[in-house]
């Protein structure tokens, strides 16, 4: 289980990028936060990942106290625990598909023997068995965030913490990774997707939307018109 607790935190001139959130994220559920640019999506996501501390409020990963242990640690329980999928795919350009994905266990010290057959598995599961060799510039959109999320999973984090996985993506291509984080889900891992993409709702367990930091359960008229109209219109409702 990952938990925010009574979680804030301030940025200059009064900005909320979270506001009293209290939100528990159980395994094998993929939970969905909403909203428009600035609305604290993000910064409640990296508060969970452990890249920045709230001013107020507790995080606890697998039961206990995460906000308060020292850089060294936290950063440890990063590389063990937590995977994560930006919307910029972050892939390093000189390096291959598996190259990129066997970064991750070389930073945890992992055998070269065993992170080759992980490594293998990894891309496996993301359907890119066949491109391996293949440098980014070599990959499509989509598959160079297939390689994204192969090098999320490839330690078996309990987390993983999704922010716009498909704003760099056409619908088609957005869906198939959206798709892809559910059966991420479905197999055990806890998955949270920052998004303002409409088709999330329709692989999410929970859709939470967020507003000036506040977390708020939509009604089901809520998420109807989100799907139905895109974010535009609720934003401004």
């Amino acid at each position: 289980m990952i938990e925010l607790r009574g979680v804030s935190k301030r940025y200059g001139r009064g900005a909320m990028g979270a506001d009293n959130v209290d939100l528990a994220v159980a395994p094998g559920e993929l939970v969905a936060l909403f909203g428009p640019s600035g609305s604290g999506k993000s910064s409640i996501l990296q508060i969970m990942g452990l890249l920045i501390n709230p001013d107020e409020g507790q995080v606890w990963i697998d039961g206990s106290r995460a906000d308060e242990l020292d850089e060294t640690a936290a950063s440890a329980l990063r590389r063990t625990r937590i995977g994560f999928v930006f919307q910029a795919f972050g892939l390093l350009p000189l390096l291959s598909a598996h190259e990129n994905v066997e970064v991750a266990l070389r930073l945890l010290g992992v055998g070269r023997s065993t992170y080759r057959q992980r490594v293998a598995a990894a891309l496996e599961s993301v359907g890119l068995e066949g491109r391996i060799k293949h440098r980014p510039d070599e990959l499509s959109g989509g598959e160079q965030q297939r390689v994204a999320v192969a090098r999320a999973l490839v330690h078996s984090p309990g987390y993983l913490l999704a922010d716009e996985p498909t704003g760099e993506l056409d619908t088609e291509t957005g869906v198939a990774i959206l798709e892809l984080l559910a059966g991420v889900a479905r197999h055990g891992t806890a998955v949270v997707v920052a998004s303002h993409d409409p088709k999330v709702l329709e692989v999410a367990d929970r859709a939470l939307f967020v507003r000036d930091g506040k977390l708020h359960a939509p009604e089901p008229a809520e998420l109807e018109l989100w799907l139905s109209e895109g974010t535009g219109k609720l934003a401004s409702s």
